[in-house]
């Protein structure tokens, strides 16, 4: 990596280091001004800011599946269901904190996730897909016969009443910027560079020593157990969980939209994914009859316009990126291949 020095005595500082410099200071000033809207923006501004946050992370998690594993799933809506029911219980029938619902909601869709893995992780492709969503209907169909949760009565969440929306919005923010920094992370690991490995070409991936089964699991459990972490917060601002709509299907299709949309496989795509499809939302409340048809329609046609999302367009035409996950080869690296490749083509 070429350096610059700016005096004779100053430190020797990469370019690449500086721009992600300004990058982290950027990103650290607008959550600092998006944690501050409470004070100065609307009720329904602060509202809006709470949707666009929680399927922000829903969106991340579902793209850290789909757009880096190939695991394209039908199925996240059943730990959407297992955060907000755990939260309703832990509340309602054993009245314990909110806190440690997020703990609980964790362990159990953790455990489920790995016990589900073992039946789902032999199908491939389509079958995986269909699968997924197979499991979610028989959760949603239990959850409707299991006395314990009143059935399809449901549960009205009284405790969520008791925190203001400020507090409820700071909180979504946590969530939905620890999606981001939690996928950027994983995407700088090794269990990031597997994954892009199994994404680009599988079977090379393999062959080149990348255990397939165990880094598919671990993106899997990771997305599940945050996914469910989002519903305990989500389900602390619908208020009332019931299980056609903790576990229906319209939570994975808002991922689906939210991730496609915005760009697969990208991590600024979520995020521009969330903000239109929130705002979509809420525009369409004045349509209730054809609302679902407009968002089909959009989502046609921006797919026909951009296959690649919004953030892929911006990537491909202009190289705009802001979350760099690629590696580089250290200064020189070219040079030492070209000495080794000669070292090997002398005779002995």
């Amino acid at each position: 990596m070429l350096q610059t020095r700016s005096s004779d005595h100053a430190p020797m500082i990469a370019p690449g280091h500086r721009v992600f410099g300004i990058k982290i200071g950027s990103a650290a000033v607008v959550v600092i001004v998006l944690a501050l809207l409470p004070l100065y923006a609307s009720e329904y501004a602060v509202s809006v800011g709470i949707l666009i946050f929680l399927y922000m992370s829903l969106g991340q998690m579902w793209n850290l599946l789909a757009g880096y594993s190939g695991l394209v799933s039908l199925g996240q809506q059943i730990f959407v269901g297992i955060g907000g029911y755990t939260l309703a219980m832990v509340t309602q029938a054993y009245q314990l904190s909110i806190a440690l619902s997020f703990f609980i909601a964790a362990g159990i869709s953790v455990v489920f996730a790995f016990i589900v893995s073992f039946p789902i992780f032999k199908m491939s492709g389509v079958y995986f897909t269909v699968g997924t969503w197979i499991v979610s209907e028989a959760m949603l169909v239990f959850f409707r016969n299991w006395e314990f949760v009143k059935y399809d009565a449901g549960y009205n969440i009284t405790v969520a009443y008791r925190i203001s929306m400020p507090a409820l919005y700071l909180g979504s923010l946590a969530v939905g910027v620890g999606s981001v920094v939690l996928v950027f992370l994983i995407l700088r690991s090794k269990l990031g560079l597997a994954l892009m490995a199994i994404r680009d070409n599988e079977g090379a991936a393999e062959t080149r020593g990348v255990r397939l089964y165990r880094t598919k699991l671990a993106c899997f459990l990771i997305s599940s157990v945050y996914t469910a972490i989002t519903g305990v917060v989500l389900y602390l601002n619908i208020t009332y969980v019931k299980p056609g709509a903790a576990f229906g299907i319209d939570w994975t299709v808002c991922m689906v939209f939210i991730a496609v949309i915005g760009g697969l496989g990208t991590i600024e795509g979520p995020i521009i994914g969330a903000v239109i499809y929130v705002i979509l939302r809420q525009y369409l409340y004045n349509f209730p009859g054809i609302s679902m048809i407009i968002l089909g329609v959009v989502a046609v046609a921006i797919i026909m316009l951009a296959p690649a999302g919004i953030m892929g367009v911006l990537r491909n035409k202009f190289g705009f990126t802001f979350f760099s996950v690629g590696r580089q080869l250290p200064a020189g690296f070219g040079s030492i291949r070209k000495k080794a490749a000669g070292r090997r083509g002398r005779p002995s």
